[in-house]
């Protein structure tokens, strides 16, 4: 996948005039990290139960190096878009918990296995979960297609 088609389908989430920020920033995240195919994606709508953050953004990789690559990613587009962190943690010490923090969006990129010892799904249990649409995971440009399979996926 390219980083011109990343940017691209980035752009086309942050204008999106039916997602207010910042919901953009936050669903833009969600795609890059559904197309890098991080695992059980979630943005939660945090404003009735906390008052650190309007949105959360969480998503798991299946290795420290694949959370990074994620947050690497977002933090590259967002700042293509202007947008500059408040805090990067966890980031240059392969750890397996990486947080980007927006202000009103915080993104937390987890290797699987500490996801569930953090357990922010049930911390914030009471939070609205925002659809992620079926599109936001992994997709292959029409560009890159092989083979005569529809559906984009062809790996061989």
């Amino acid at each position: 996948m390219s980083r011109e088609y990343v940017t691209k389908e980035v752009q086309a989430i942050y204008n999106d005039e039916q997602l207010k920020s910042p919901l953009n920033i936050a669903m833009a995240s969600a795609w890059i990290m559904g197309n890098f195919k991080g695992l059980n994606l979630k943005v939660l709508d945090i404003r009735n139960c906390s008052g650190i953050s309007d949105f959360f953004v969480l998503g798991s990789a299946g290795n420290p190096t694949q959370a990074a690559a994620m947050a690497e990613e977002i933090s590259h587009q967002m700042r293509s878009l202007g947008i500059e962190a408040i805090s990067r943690e966890g980031l240059k010490n392969s750890t397996d918990w990486i947080l980007l923090d927006y202000g009103d969006v915080i993104i937390h990129v987890f290797h699987e296995p500490a996801r569930m010892t953090y357990d922010l799904d049930q911390l914030y249990k009471n939070a609205i979960i925002i659809d992620i649409p079926e599109s936001y995971y992994f997709s292959t440009p029409e560009s890159e297609r092989r083979g005569g399979n529809d559906d984009g996926r062809n790996y061989f």
